[in-house]
């Protein structure tokens, strides 16, 4: 099973940057987002390829047309918070006012609810296992924000299973979608979104996905767009990160979808008997 899903926000939406952080900077940038999602919708009706977004709030009220369309083209609409902030940094509260201006943002232009969820920077540690239960009150039945390893925004090492599974709460349960991991001599290693998408080689990649009989991607419209500017703020390191293999990234999708079959997250719960499912108690 490979989900195919965008997380939709600008080239901007840099996280652990202080120069790229609140919406009052992000006035100071130029929007490339309509130019990169034309080159995604192109793609996804080239293959007839179907695919889940998850949208920022922001977005929705930014680019209210955005939204519209995807809807429109049929894909499905998910919540990936309101402002693109870590989840580990707010307070339960403050968590729960995102959570809701989020999903009220993006089904007043929908008009359909909203049940899935991805956190930024897949932002779920140990210590904010309560977003579960918020995420639960609030109707969200799909989360695919664990990292089940360790990772520089946190990352989820207790889950311990890098496939689909119920998470089970006193409350409640939500189904979890959680990033897949590739063991290569006893290391786990991620292969299907970001910058790891854009720096494994096609040839790899394409072994990675023949061993995996589950892929979570994770890609971003900055992804295909070689033109962005650079934030000079980011280290080396960073840079390198945000900035490589940004010119031959749309063709090596478009190389994956011809050569896989992908599914939307909607498409992906359907096929799962869940009944059968592996539980784990948080």
């Amino acid at each position: 099973m490979n989900i195919l899903t965008f997380d939709i926000e600008e080239w901007f939406h840099i996280l652990d940057n202080e120069s790229t952080k609140s919406e009052n900077q992000w006035e100071n940038f130029e929007s490339r987002l309509e130019h990169n999602m034309d080159k995604i919708f192109k793609l996804l009706d080239d293959n007839n390829q179907d695919a889940t977004f998850f949208c920022l709030g922001w977005v929705a009220r930014k680019h209210p047309h955005i939204i519209k369309k995807i809807n429109m083209l049929g894909y499905e609409v998910a919540t990936h918070s309101d402002m693109h902030q870590l989840a580990y940094e707010f307070n339960r509260n403050q968590f729960n006012q995102d959570l809701e201006r989020s999903i009220k943002s993006i089904e007043d232009i929908t008009g359909e609810k909203i049940t899935s969820y991805r956190a930024p920077g897949f932002s779920i540690k140990e210590e904010n296992l309560w977003v579960f239960d918020e995420l639960i009150k609030y109707g969200i039945e799909k989360d695919c924000s664990v990292f089940p390893a360790k990772r520089a925004h946190g990352g989820l090492e207790e889950f311990s299973y890098s496939k689909p599974a119920y998470i089970e709460r006193e409350m409640g349960k939500i189904k979890e979608f959680p990033i897949n991991l590739h063991n290569i001599l006893g290391k786990n290693i991620v292969f299907s979104g970001g910058g790891y998408f854009r720096l494994i080689p096609y040839p790899l990649l394409k072994h990675f996905m023949k061993k995996s009989d589950y892929v979570m991607t994770y890609l971003h419209p900055r992804d295909f767009d070689p033109e962005q500017p650079m934030i000079e703020e980011l280290n080396a390191i960073r840079r390198f990160k945000s900035y490589f293999g940004l010119k031959s990234s749309l063709s090596k999708l478009e190389r994956l979808i011809q050569d896989f079959d992908f599914v939307s997250l909607n498409e992906a719960n359907q096929m799962i008997d869940w009944e059968q499912s592996k539980k784990i108690k948080f």
